[in-house]
């Protein structure tokens, strides 16, 4: 009995007829609880497991309400991604014109804000509901590319059977997500579908070309932005005494004076004029620029305030978006966690008492020799994290009150680790 998973690099090989029964045989046995003749690939078979657990039908309806116009054309206006579609269309046409299949471009929730291609195509896809303001994420849509690369964070191919949903068995995606240059955030997912009869293997790779060009153009943007900010910021700076530096929305820096220079530094979600604490730096003069902010760090604290944060609280409610907020007297600050950095803080919240750098490995890893790792990883977050976090071991201060905010369902905690302290917290029900 066969159990290596499909390669769909070889489908152009095979029979479509045969390759398509094979993939519809290789999903019922797979739902049925059978082991099937050939195994579903493993972020396929991730999906369907996925698909179970939230209760998605193999048989519901797609797509669900779409957005009313007013709330899309707001979507439009405010992604970042709508920057891009000229070169996304442009790069794409070709492929979905010949293929005869259509680009799609969603937002980082999964629901469709763009979609182009012929009319027969496009026509069909309306039958599916795959069109402007529907929603395309795995919990409405099942295993389906767009929703599939927005769980995963990578470049996915779904094809015919390969759907959880048994409506969308004929038709083939590839979609790659869309990240943000400047802070790593997950914008979106650009997509091309179209029926399962003009799958190409190739596709994948040209769609994940293109997303990475899109990145490449946002970032180029942002180079020329702090150039820009930087020119405005330098005579500011000369005339600054102690420490200062410019930095723009995002945190990027553009010029120092009176202190190391950074390459970046976190800002809180909504950063304004005045007063603020910053966990690295303590009390700041913050002061709006064109393109950015002037940072005045204070040497202490004003009258009646401590720079010292009182309280830490880790969100892990999300699926994909973890925050860590830091309050104290002098103000609060919140910056969202990459998953690596939300394994490491999640179990520093879970043991008070500390880690050394072995134990922290084994905890994140299941290797306690890959201290050199951990220590590079805790450098970066103790950058942001200076006034909460200490080391030898590492641990949240005494003084500092810690609350982690899990998901209603233990098995959604930090639902993509395979971090062995995250994997017995969802056995033992999040403790």
């Amino acid at each position: 009995m066969k159990d290596v998973p499909l390669d769909l690099s070889r489908l152009t090989a095979l029979d479509s007829a045969q390759a398509t029964r094979l993939l519809h045989q290789t999903r019922d046995a797979a739902l049925a609880g059978e082991r099937p003749a050939v195994a579903p690939r493993p972020l396929i078979d991730a999906s369907w497991q996925r698909m179970s657990r939230l209760g998605v039908s193999p048989q519901q309806s797609l797509g669900g309400v779409p957005l009313e116009r007013e709330e899309l054309e707001h979507r439009r206006r405010t992604s970042e991604l709508g920057e891009l579609m000229r070169t996304l269309s442009a790069e794409l046409t070709t492929l979905v014109d010949v293929a005869q299949q259509i680009m799609v471009v969603s937002d980082d929730a999964g629901r469709v804000l763009w979609r182009e291609g012929s009319l027969g195509v496009l026509r069909r896809a309306s039958g599916i509901r795959l069109e402007e303001g529907t929603t395309w994420s795995e919990g409405a849509t099942g295993t389906n590319a767009i929703g599939t690369a927005l769980a995963i964070r990578r470049p996915v191919q779904v094809h015919s059977g390969e759907h959880f949903v048994r409506t969308l068995h004929s038709w083939t995606c590839a979609a790659a997500p869309v990240h943000d240059p400047r802070d790593g955030r997950l914008l979106g997912v650009v997509d091309v579908s179209g029926p399962a009869t003009g799958f190409h293997p190739t596709t994948l790779g040209l769609v994940t070309s293109v997303a990475r060009l899109a990145e490449s153009e946002m970032r180029e943007g942002h180079r020329r932005a702090v150039e820009r900010l930087r020119s405005v910021a330098a005579p500011i700076l000369c005339r600054v005494g102690g420490r200062a530096m410019a930095v723009d929305r995002h945190g990027w820096t553009a010029a120092v004076t009176g202190m190391p220079p950074t390459d970046r530094v976190p800002l809180p979600k909504s950063l304004r004029a005045g007063r603020i604490w910053h966990p690295a730096f303590g009390t700041c003069t913050v002061e709006a620029l064109p393109g950015g902010w002037l940072l005045r760090i204070d040497e202490g604290p004003g009258p009646g305030e401590t720079a010292q944060p009182s309280r830490v609280v880790l969100d892990l409610s999300r699926p994909h978006s973890w925050t860590v907020a830091v309050s104290g007297p002098a103000g609060s600050w919140t910056q969202e966690l990459t998953p690596r950095h939300a394994e490491l803080l999640y179990v520093l919240a879970t043991r008070r008492e500390g880690r050394t750098a072995a134990e922290l490995a084994s905890d994140v890893f299941g290797d306690p020799t890959r201290t050199v790792t951990v220590r590079a990883e805790m450098s970066r977050v103790r950058r942001h994290l200076s006034g909460v976090l200490a080391h030898r071991p590492y641990r949240f201060s005494d003084e500092v009150e810690v609350e982690v905010v899990p998901p209603c369902d233990p098995a959604g905690l930090l639902p993509h680790s395979t971090a062995p302290a995250v994997l017995g917290a969802r056995l033992r029900g999040g403790a």
